[in-house]
């Protein structure tokens, strides 16, 4: 095919779709590799989420070729606004944003044209971000536009142009670990700047048909073997700019996300507040809208300062350590629980229901036959949104509604429920799947929300939790050095214990976890778990404390074979 010589409307509304396409591809790949050992990267799906949302915007402009530029310009800019999900996904709203305010004034843009937009996209993204690190997505970004530009003064076409782009951000995304120590440690470069780069390729792709590249061939040997396959590596851009934040010995657990309703001049005070009790720092939007990210210890302050700037809304707190990948727990939730979570309970509604979220048709079952009436899919990093608990809440014919969270990430958003809903909501905050059974013992469905909020968070509190899971990566832990494949005891703590095996690491974390006075311990099974390994662990109580009282329990949970309760 010829190449064109310049990008109309709809010509951008079909490199955004390519990209969303080839993000789609590369994105498992992307998430996989991070420092961390726990299954926990998502900067890959966040990316690919962002993009997601610009294309149904774009979609809802009509099909064909007469899109105006404005109009795409317009859709890009609000639905990667409105879209952005996480760090690397709010910069890359930022990027997408900034071009767009140079392309939406010329109808058929030029190389010129699409070259200033590089430009303002990288300054855009540069100056939303409050302290920023090289060696991420920004330094990528910027070197595309040097190399635009440097296509420019050597007279090249759009394609000319575009090619000399890709090549000076592929040549700065290589050299990222040079930047930051601890990309070269794990021998892998920047997430972000890789998924910045195949919107270069997109565009190469809708302008001269050139064949869009192959998300590698994911391997078992961790992340070296891995970025070794793949030259262009990959790098969680979340860690990565929070890893600055450690030079200073502080380590940011917590990313704080919502969207903000406030006057444009309350922002540069806001900003000042949140330089003072965080990294990662990245506000964007303008004219009374605007869409923040920050990493901190301090959820509080960083939500108590858009309440003095202006109205908060759509609240997400994730624990960084915590964290896993986000797309998948959505769908095989959402798939296990089927339409259980909006089932009408038999007989006449009680005064007070029980609404949980939760993930796993066994773990559903479970929280069913505990009294739960309605479940919302969610767990771990897959953080249902205050509109989706919201409108299972006021679905409830109850008159009063209890809520479980079942993770520290989803109780801050619990919380917005309450505030929003039309009859009375508490929030029992409960931190894990089975301090949720462990409330439901004292659930009293003729008691109202208040006096059921009380005695199941007592209750909740009495279990000890834990949970086995494997390494993904290579990395270093408070018990030493963890290897890909690794299977991991975690605590409330942290990691707890290391070992060969699902079942030895089970055994392992009971061991250091049980104390003299404690009855009895419920096994919770999850996905990839085993008979044999089962029977590994309650031989190995029968053995050593043959006082306890064992369940077992199928949950069916993804990615952590054992949930463990100690009562």
């Amino acid at each position: 095919m010829e190449a064109l010589g310049t990008l109309g409307g709809a010509d951008v509304a079909r490199v955004l779709d390519v990209y969303r396409d080839v993000l789609r591809l590369h994105q498992d790949f992307i998430n996989r590799l991070n420092v961390y050992p726990v299954p926990d990267g998502d900067t890959g799906t966040n990316m690919a989420l962002t993009v997601e949302s610009v294309v149904t915007e774009l979609d809802e402009l009509g099909a064909g070729g007469a899109l105006e530029m404005g109009a795409v310009c317009k859709a890009i800019a609000h639905g990667s606004l409105m879209g952005a999900r996480g760090n690397s996904g709010v910069i890359l709203s930022q990027l997408l944003r900034g071009s767009t305010k140079v392309l939406a004034g010329a109808e058929q843009a030029g190389p010129a044209d699409v070259a200033r937009a590089l430009r303002a996209a990288s300054e855009a993204a540069r100056e939303a971000v409050l302290r920023p690190v090289e060696g991420t997505i920004l330094t990528v970004a910027h070197a595309a536009a040097e190399g635009a530009e440097r296509g420019i003064k050597a007279g090249t076409g759009l394609l000319g142009m575009l090619e000399s782009a890709h090549e000076v951000a592929a040549d700065a995304l290589a050299r990222t670990p040079e930047q930051l120590p601890v990309l070269a440690q794990a021998g892998v470069v920047d997430a972000g700047g890789t998924g910045y780069l195949l919107m270069l390729d997109s565009f190469l792709h809708v302008i001269d048909g050139r064949p869009l590249p192959e998300p590698p061939v994911l391997g078992p040997d961790g992340p070296s073997r891995v970025a070794a396959a793949y030259p262009e590596g990959a790098w969680d851009a979340e860690s990565a700019m929070a890893a600055d934040s450690d030079d200073s010995g502080t380590h940011l657990r917590y990313e704080v996300m919502y969207m903000l309703e406030a006057a444009d001049e309350t922002m540069p005070a806001f900003k000042e507040v949140w330089a003072g009790i965080g990294d990662s720092i990245v506000v964007v939007g303008g004219e009374g809208l605007w869409n923040c990210h920050i990493h901190t210890n301090d959820v509080g302050a960083s939500i108590e300062a858009a309440i003095d700037a202006g109205r908060p809304r759509n609240i997400r707190v994730t624990d960084l350590v915590e964290q896993m990948q986000e797309e998948r727990w959505v769908r095989d939730a959402t798939v296990a629980l089927g339409t259980a979570g909006q089932e009408e309970p038999s007989g006449p509604p009680p005064r007070t229901a029980v609404v949980a979220v939760a993930n796993g048709v066994g773990v559903g079952r479970i929280f069913r036959s505990l009294g739960v009436h309605y479940l919302v899919a969610g767990g771990q990093s897959m953080n249902p949104s205050t509109a989706q608990i919201l409108e299972v809440v006021e679905g409830t014919p109850s008159s009063e509604v209890v809520l479980l969270p079942n993770n520290d990430n989803i109780r801050p958003v619990a919380m917005q429920v309450c505030e929003l809903a039309s009859k009375p909501v508490r929030v029992v905050p409960t931190s894990g799947i089975v301090e949720g059974f462990a409330a439901l013992l004292e659930y009293d469905p003729e008691a109202g929300a208040d006096d059921n909020a009380a005695s199941m968070a007592a209750s909740a509190r009495r279990v000890l939790a834990g949970e086995v899971t494997q390494a993904v990566r290579d990395a270093t832990g408070p018990m030493g050095p963890i290897k890909a494949g690794d299977w991991m005891g975690l605590s409330r703590d942290g990691i707890e214990v290391v070992g060969e095996s699902m079942g030895e690491a089970a055994c392992a974390l009971l061991a250091k976890l049980l104390g003299d006075d404690h009855e009895l311990v419920t096994l919770i099974e999850g996905e990839g778990s085993g008979a044999a390994d089962t029977r590994q662990v309650t031989e190995w109580l029968a053995e050593n404390r043959a006082d306890l009282a064992v369940e077992v329990h199928y949950g069916g949970q993804p990615l952590y074979p054992y949930l463990i309760s100690i009562e």
